[in-house]
């Protein structure tokens, strides 16, 4: 019985490795990402398609299991059992790092959970590469994902976003992104962007100039690939935004609630548009009542 308890007691789980692939050019995938995907006894994956197509590339072959966000709940019970007896798991997303705007959260929470120790085997990450290429400030960033696909939620997000002090990037759909330059425009003022598409593919580009530029090039829509936003940081303190100059101070603050802002981050997204102190804002807001 103690020979027993003691070999339970010494069990090693296994090792998850979290491997980036590339964005695009298959020659970017790094030779520690290779060995691990070979040495690995499992590979979960958003698409198994897509996966295979790649280790067949690079002439790997192993067992792959899907491992997206309609499966990843249940999955991840499953992945966890696999690393409690001592198999090592590879997590790829289609494209790019685990966990960035993809799954893998869950899995790797479970995998501190039971024991099991993480590896990132770094590589491509779009935003970035679209950061650095921009020649916007690189010190402070911040990064937000994809923004809401609906108007009033992406708004409000800008709004909350309005004053860190960082350069913004964020991910966006050809379909939507004339629709958020519009929005940018209008919540963050006149700044310098940069639209960066199809990072390290055949058309790769980047379209620099002011939000108001941006807007007016891809009124059209027409634009395809993989987008990232990269919008710098506010330069003027005392900045006015467009609609500063279209509506009175209330107007303003009760067109940003009806777009689902709360009455005090609508207060002070105004008052910031219109170059007011928070306090005088709000004197003038109650004395207008």
């Amino acid at each position: 019985m103690l020979k027993s308890r003691c070999l339970l007691f010494f069990k090693m789980t296994g090792i998850l490795y979290l491997v980036a692939t590339p964005i695009g050019n298959l020659a970017d995938i790094s030779k520690r990402a290779l060995e691990t995907l070979e040495s690995v006894d499992l590979v979960a994956c958003e698409d198994t398609r897509h996966t295979g197509k790649l280790l067949s590339h690079f002439g790997i072959k192993k067992k792959l299991v899907s491992y997206h966000e309609h499966n990843e709940h249940a999955r991840t019970d499953e992945l966890a059992d696999f690393l409690e007896q001592g198999k090592s798991v590879a997590v790829v997303s289609d494209a790019g790092t685990p966990a960035i705007c993809d799954p893998a959260l869950r899995i790797v929470r479970k995998a501190h959970e039971i024991g099991a120790k993480v590896v990132a085997i770094p590589g491509a990450v779009a935003f970035v590469s679209a950061l650095i290429v921009s020649g916007l400030p690189t010190d402070s960033i911040f990064f937000g994902g994809f923004l809401p696909s609906r108007k009033n939620e992406r708004r409000k997000r800008l709004a909350e976003v309005l004053n860190i002090p960082a350069t913004l990037l964020f991910y966006e759909t050809p379909h939507r992104l004339a629709k958020s330059l519009i929005d940018c425009l209008e919540i963050l003022g006149n700044r310098k962007a940069a639209v960066v598409r199809e990072i390290t593919k055949l058309h790769e580009e980047t379209i620099l100039g002011s939000l108001e530029e941006l807007t007016a090039k891809f009124s059209s829509g027409e634009v395809r690939g993989e987008i990232v936003l990269v919008i710098n940081q506010e330069e003027t303190a005392n900045r006015q935004s467009p609609i500063a100059n279209k509506k009175s101070l209330p107007e303003r603050v009760a067109e940003l609630e009806n777009e689902g802002i709360d009455r005090k981050l609508a207060l002070k997204r105004a008052a910031k548009e219109f170059g007011l102190p928070r306090s005088e804002a709000y004197r003038i807001l109650q004395s207008q009542k």
